[in-house]
């Protein structure tokens, strides 16, 4: 879903030094009791896991555009309350909000519009198994657009490893029997689209001097209001008003798209991106588990053995040499 980009906005992010003065400093603020950040940790895995059965819910009541706009809207009404009690204000300057439309676009109007539509025809099972694909777009990307991530044995072997798990997925040599190509090809566009936004961020916001909760509250409210812009284009107003996707709709924004990302940027700065990270793993058994149990999708053998596969290819491809 989000996880690379946060952690890769909350290392790339400067921050303003306080300069030394001679005076005494001031008593240290005494720490507030904090949730261990291994409960946060499970937290955020089940707020994404069951992001795509709350996808699929959605659908089901609503229009795929129109099922992102809402996502987006409730998503940006937390960052904004956050932003109101932190007393932050939004980033500055026409430039810089130029480069944040581009990765609001890349990193969630796009990749929830095409998740939205592509559950409309794939289980959500599958549509979570197709997002842990995105550390291997990553390294493929990676390798081609920065020049300083250079490859290693063990990460190449990771790549291949993680795409014939894919193939496994898919059942490549029963002919995709019982998929539908153009909902699976949309999964896998999305989760592709995540990395291309990542290295977009990381040429372009890096070192902007903002804050993270900043900088990723302008960039969901870009995210709204293009995708209010697309939306009317393509959907009508609904006839009635469908309590139960609605609320699907709302969890996915408020839960999946505002609060995940709050949580996700406290445990890059408590553990580090390294551990953090490490949420992309328990993502896809989540969701399977999730649309196996409540919606009732069908599981083929093939779904759970390819998806231990792309998810041990997706950790060799995250692990660098010592030292580095």
């Amino acid at each position: 879903m989000f996880y690379e980009v946060a952690s890769c906005i909350v290392k790339g992010m400067s921050t303003v030094a306080t300069p030394r003065t001679q005076s005494p400093a001031p008593a240290p603020p005494r720490p507030r009791a904090r949730l261990d950040w291994r409960l946060r940790f499970g937290a955020l895995s089940l707020i994404w896991g069951f992001s795509f059965l709350l996808i699929k819910v959605g659908t089901e009541g609503y229009a795929p555009f129109q099922v992102t706009l809402g996502r987006l809207v409730f998503g940006t009404a937390v960052l904004v309350a956050a932003m109101a009690v932190k007393r932050e204000r939004l980033p500055r300057g026409a430039r810089l909000w130029g480069h944040m439309a581009v990765a609001a676009f890349l990193l969630n109007a796009l990749p929830f519009s095409l998740f939205a539509y592509s559950e409309l025809t794939i289980p959500s099972t599958l549509a979570g198994i197709c997002n842990a694909t995105s550390p291997l777009w990553g390294m493929v990307l990676s390798l081609v657009a920065l020049s300083e991530d250079r490859p290693t044995r063990v990460r190449v072997a990771g790549l291949v490893l993680g795409f014939l798990g894919v193939l496994t997925v898919l059942g490549v040599w029963q002919g995709f029997d019982g998929l539908d190509a153009t909902g699976t090809a949309m999964a896998l566009l999305a989760s592709l689209s995540y990395p291309v936004g990542w290295i977009y961020v990381r040429r372009t916001l890096a070192g902007t001097g903002n804050s993270h909760l900043a900088m990723t509250g302008g960039q969901l409210l870009l995210a709204t209001v293009q995708l209010a812009v697309v939306t009317p284009l393509f959907t009508g107003v609904p006839e009635h008003v469908a309590v139960v996707p609605l609320l699907a709709v709302a969890a996915l924004g408020a839960l999946g798209t505002g609060l995940a990302v709050l949580i996700q940027y406290g445990l890059v700065a408590e553990v580090g991106p390294t551990t953090a990270q490490m949420v992309t793993y328990f993502i896809p058994v989540i969701a399977t588990a999730a649309g196996v149990a409540i919606l009732g999708e069908s599981l083929r053998w093939t779904t759970p053995v390819g998806a231990v596969v792309v998810l041990a290819g997706a950790a060799l491809t995250q692990m660098r040499p010592k030292g580095a």
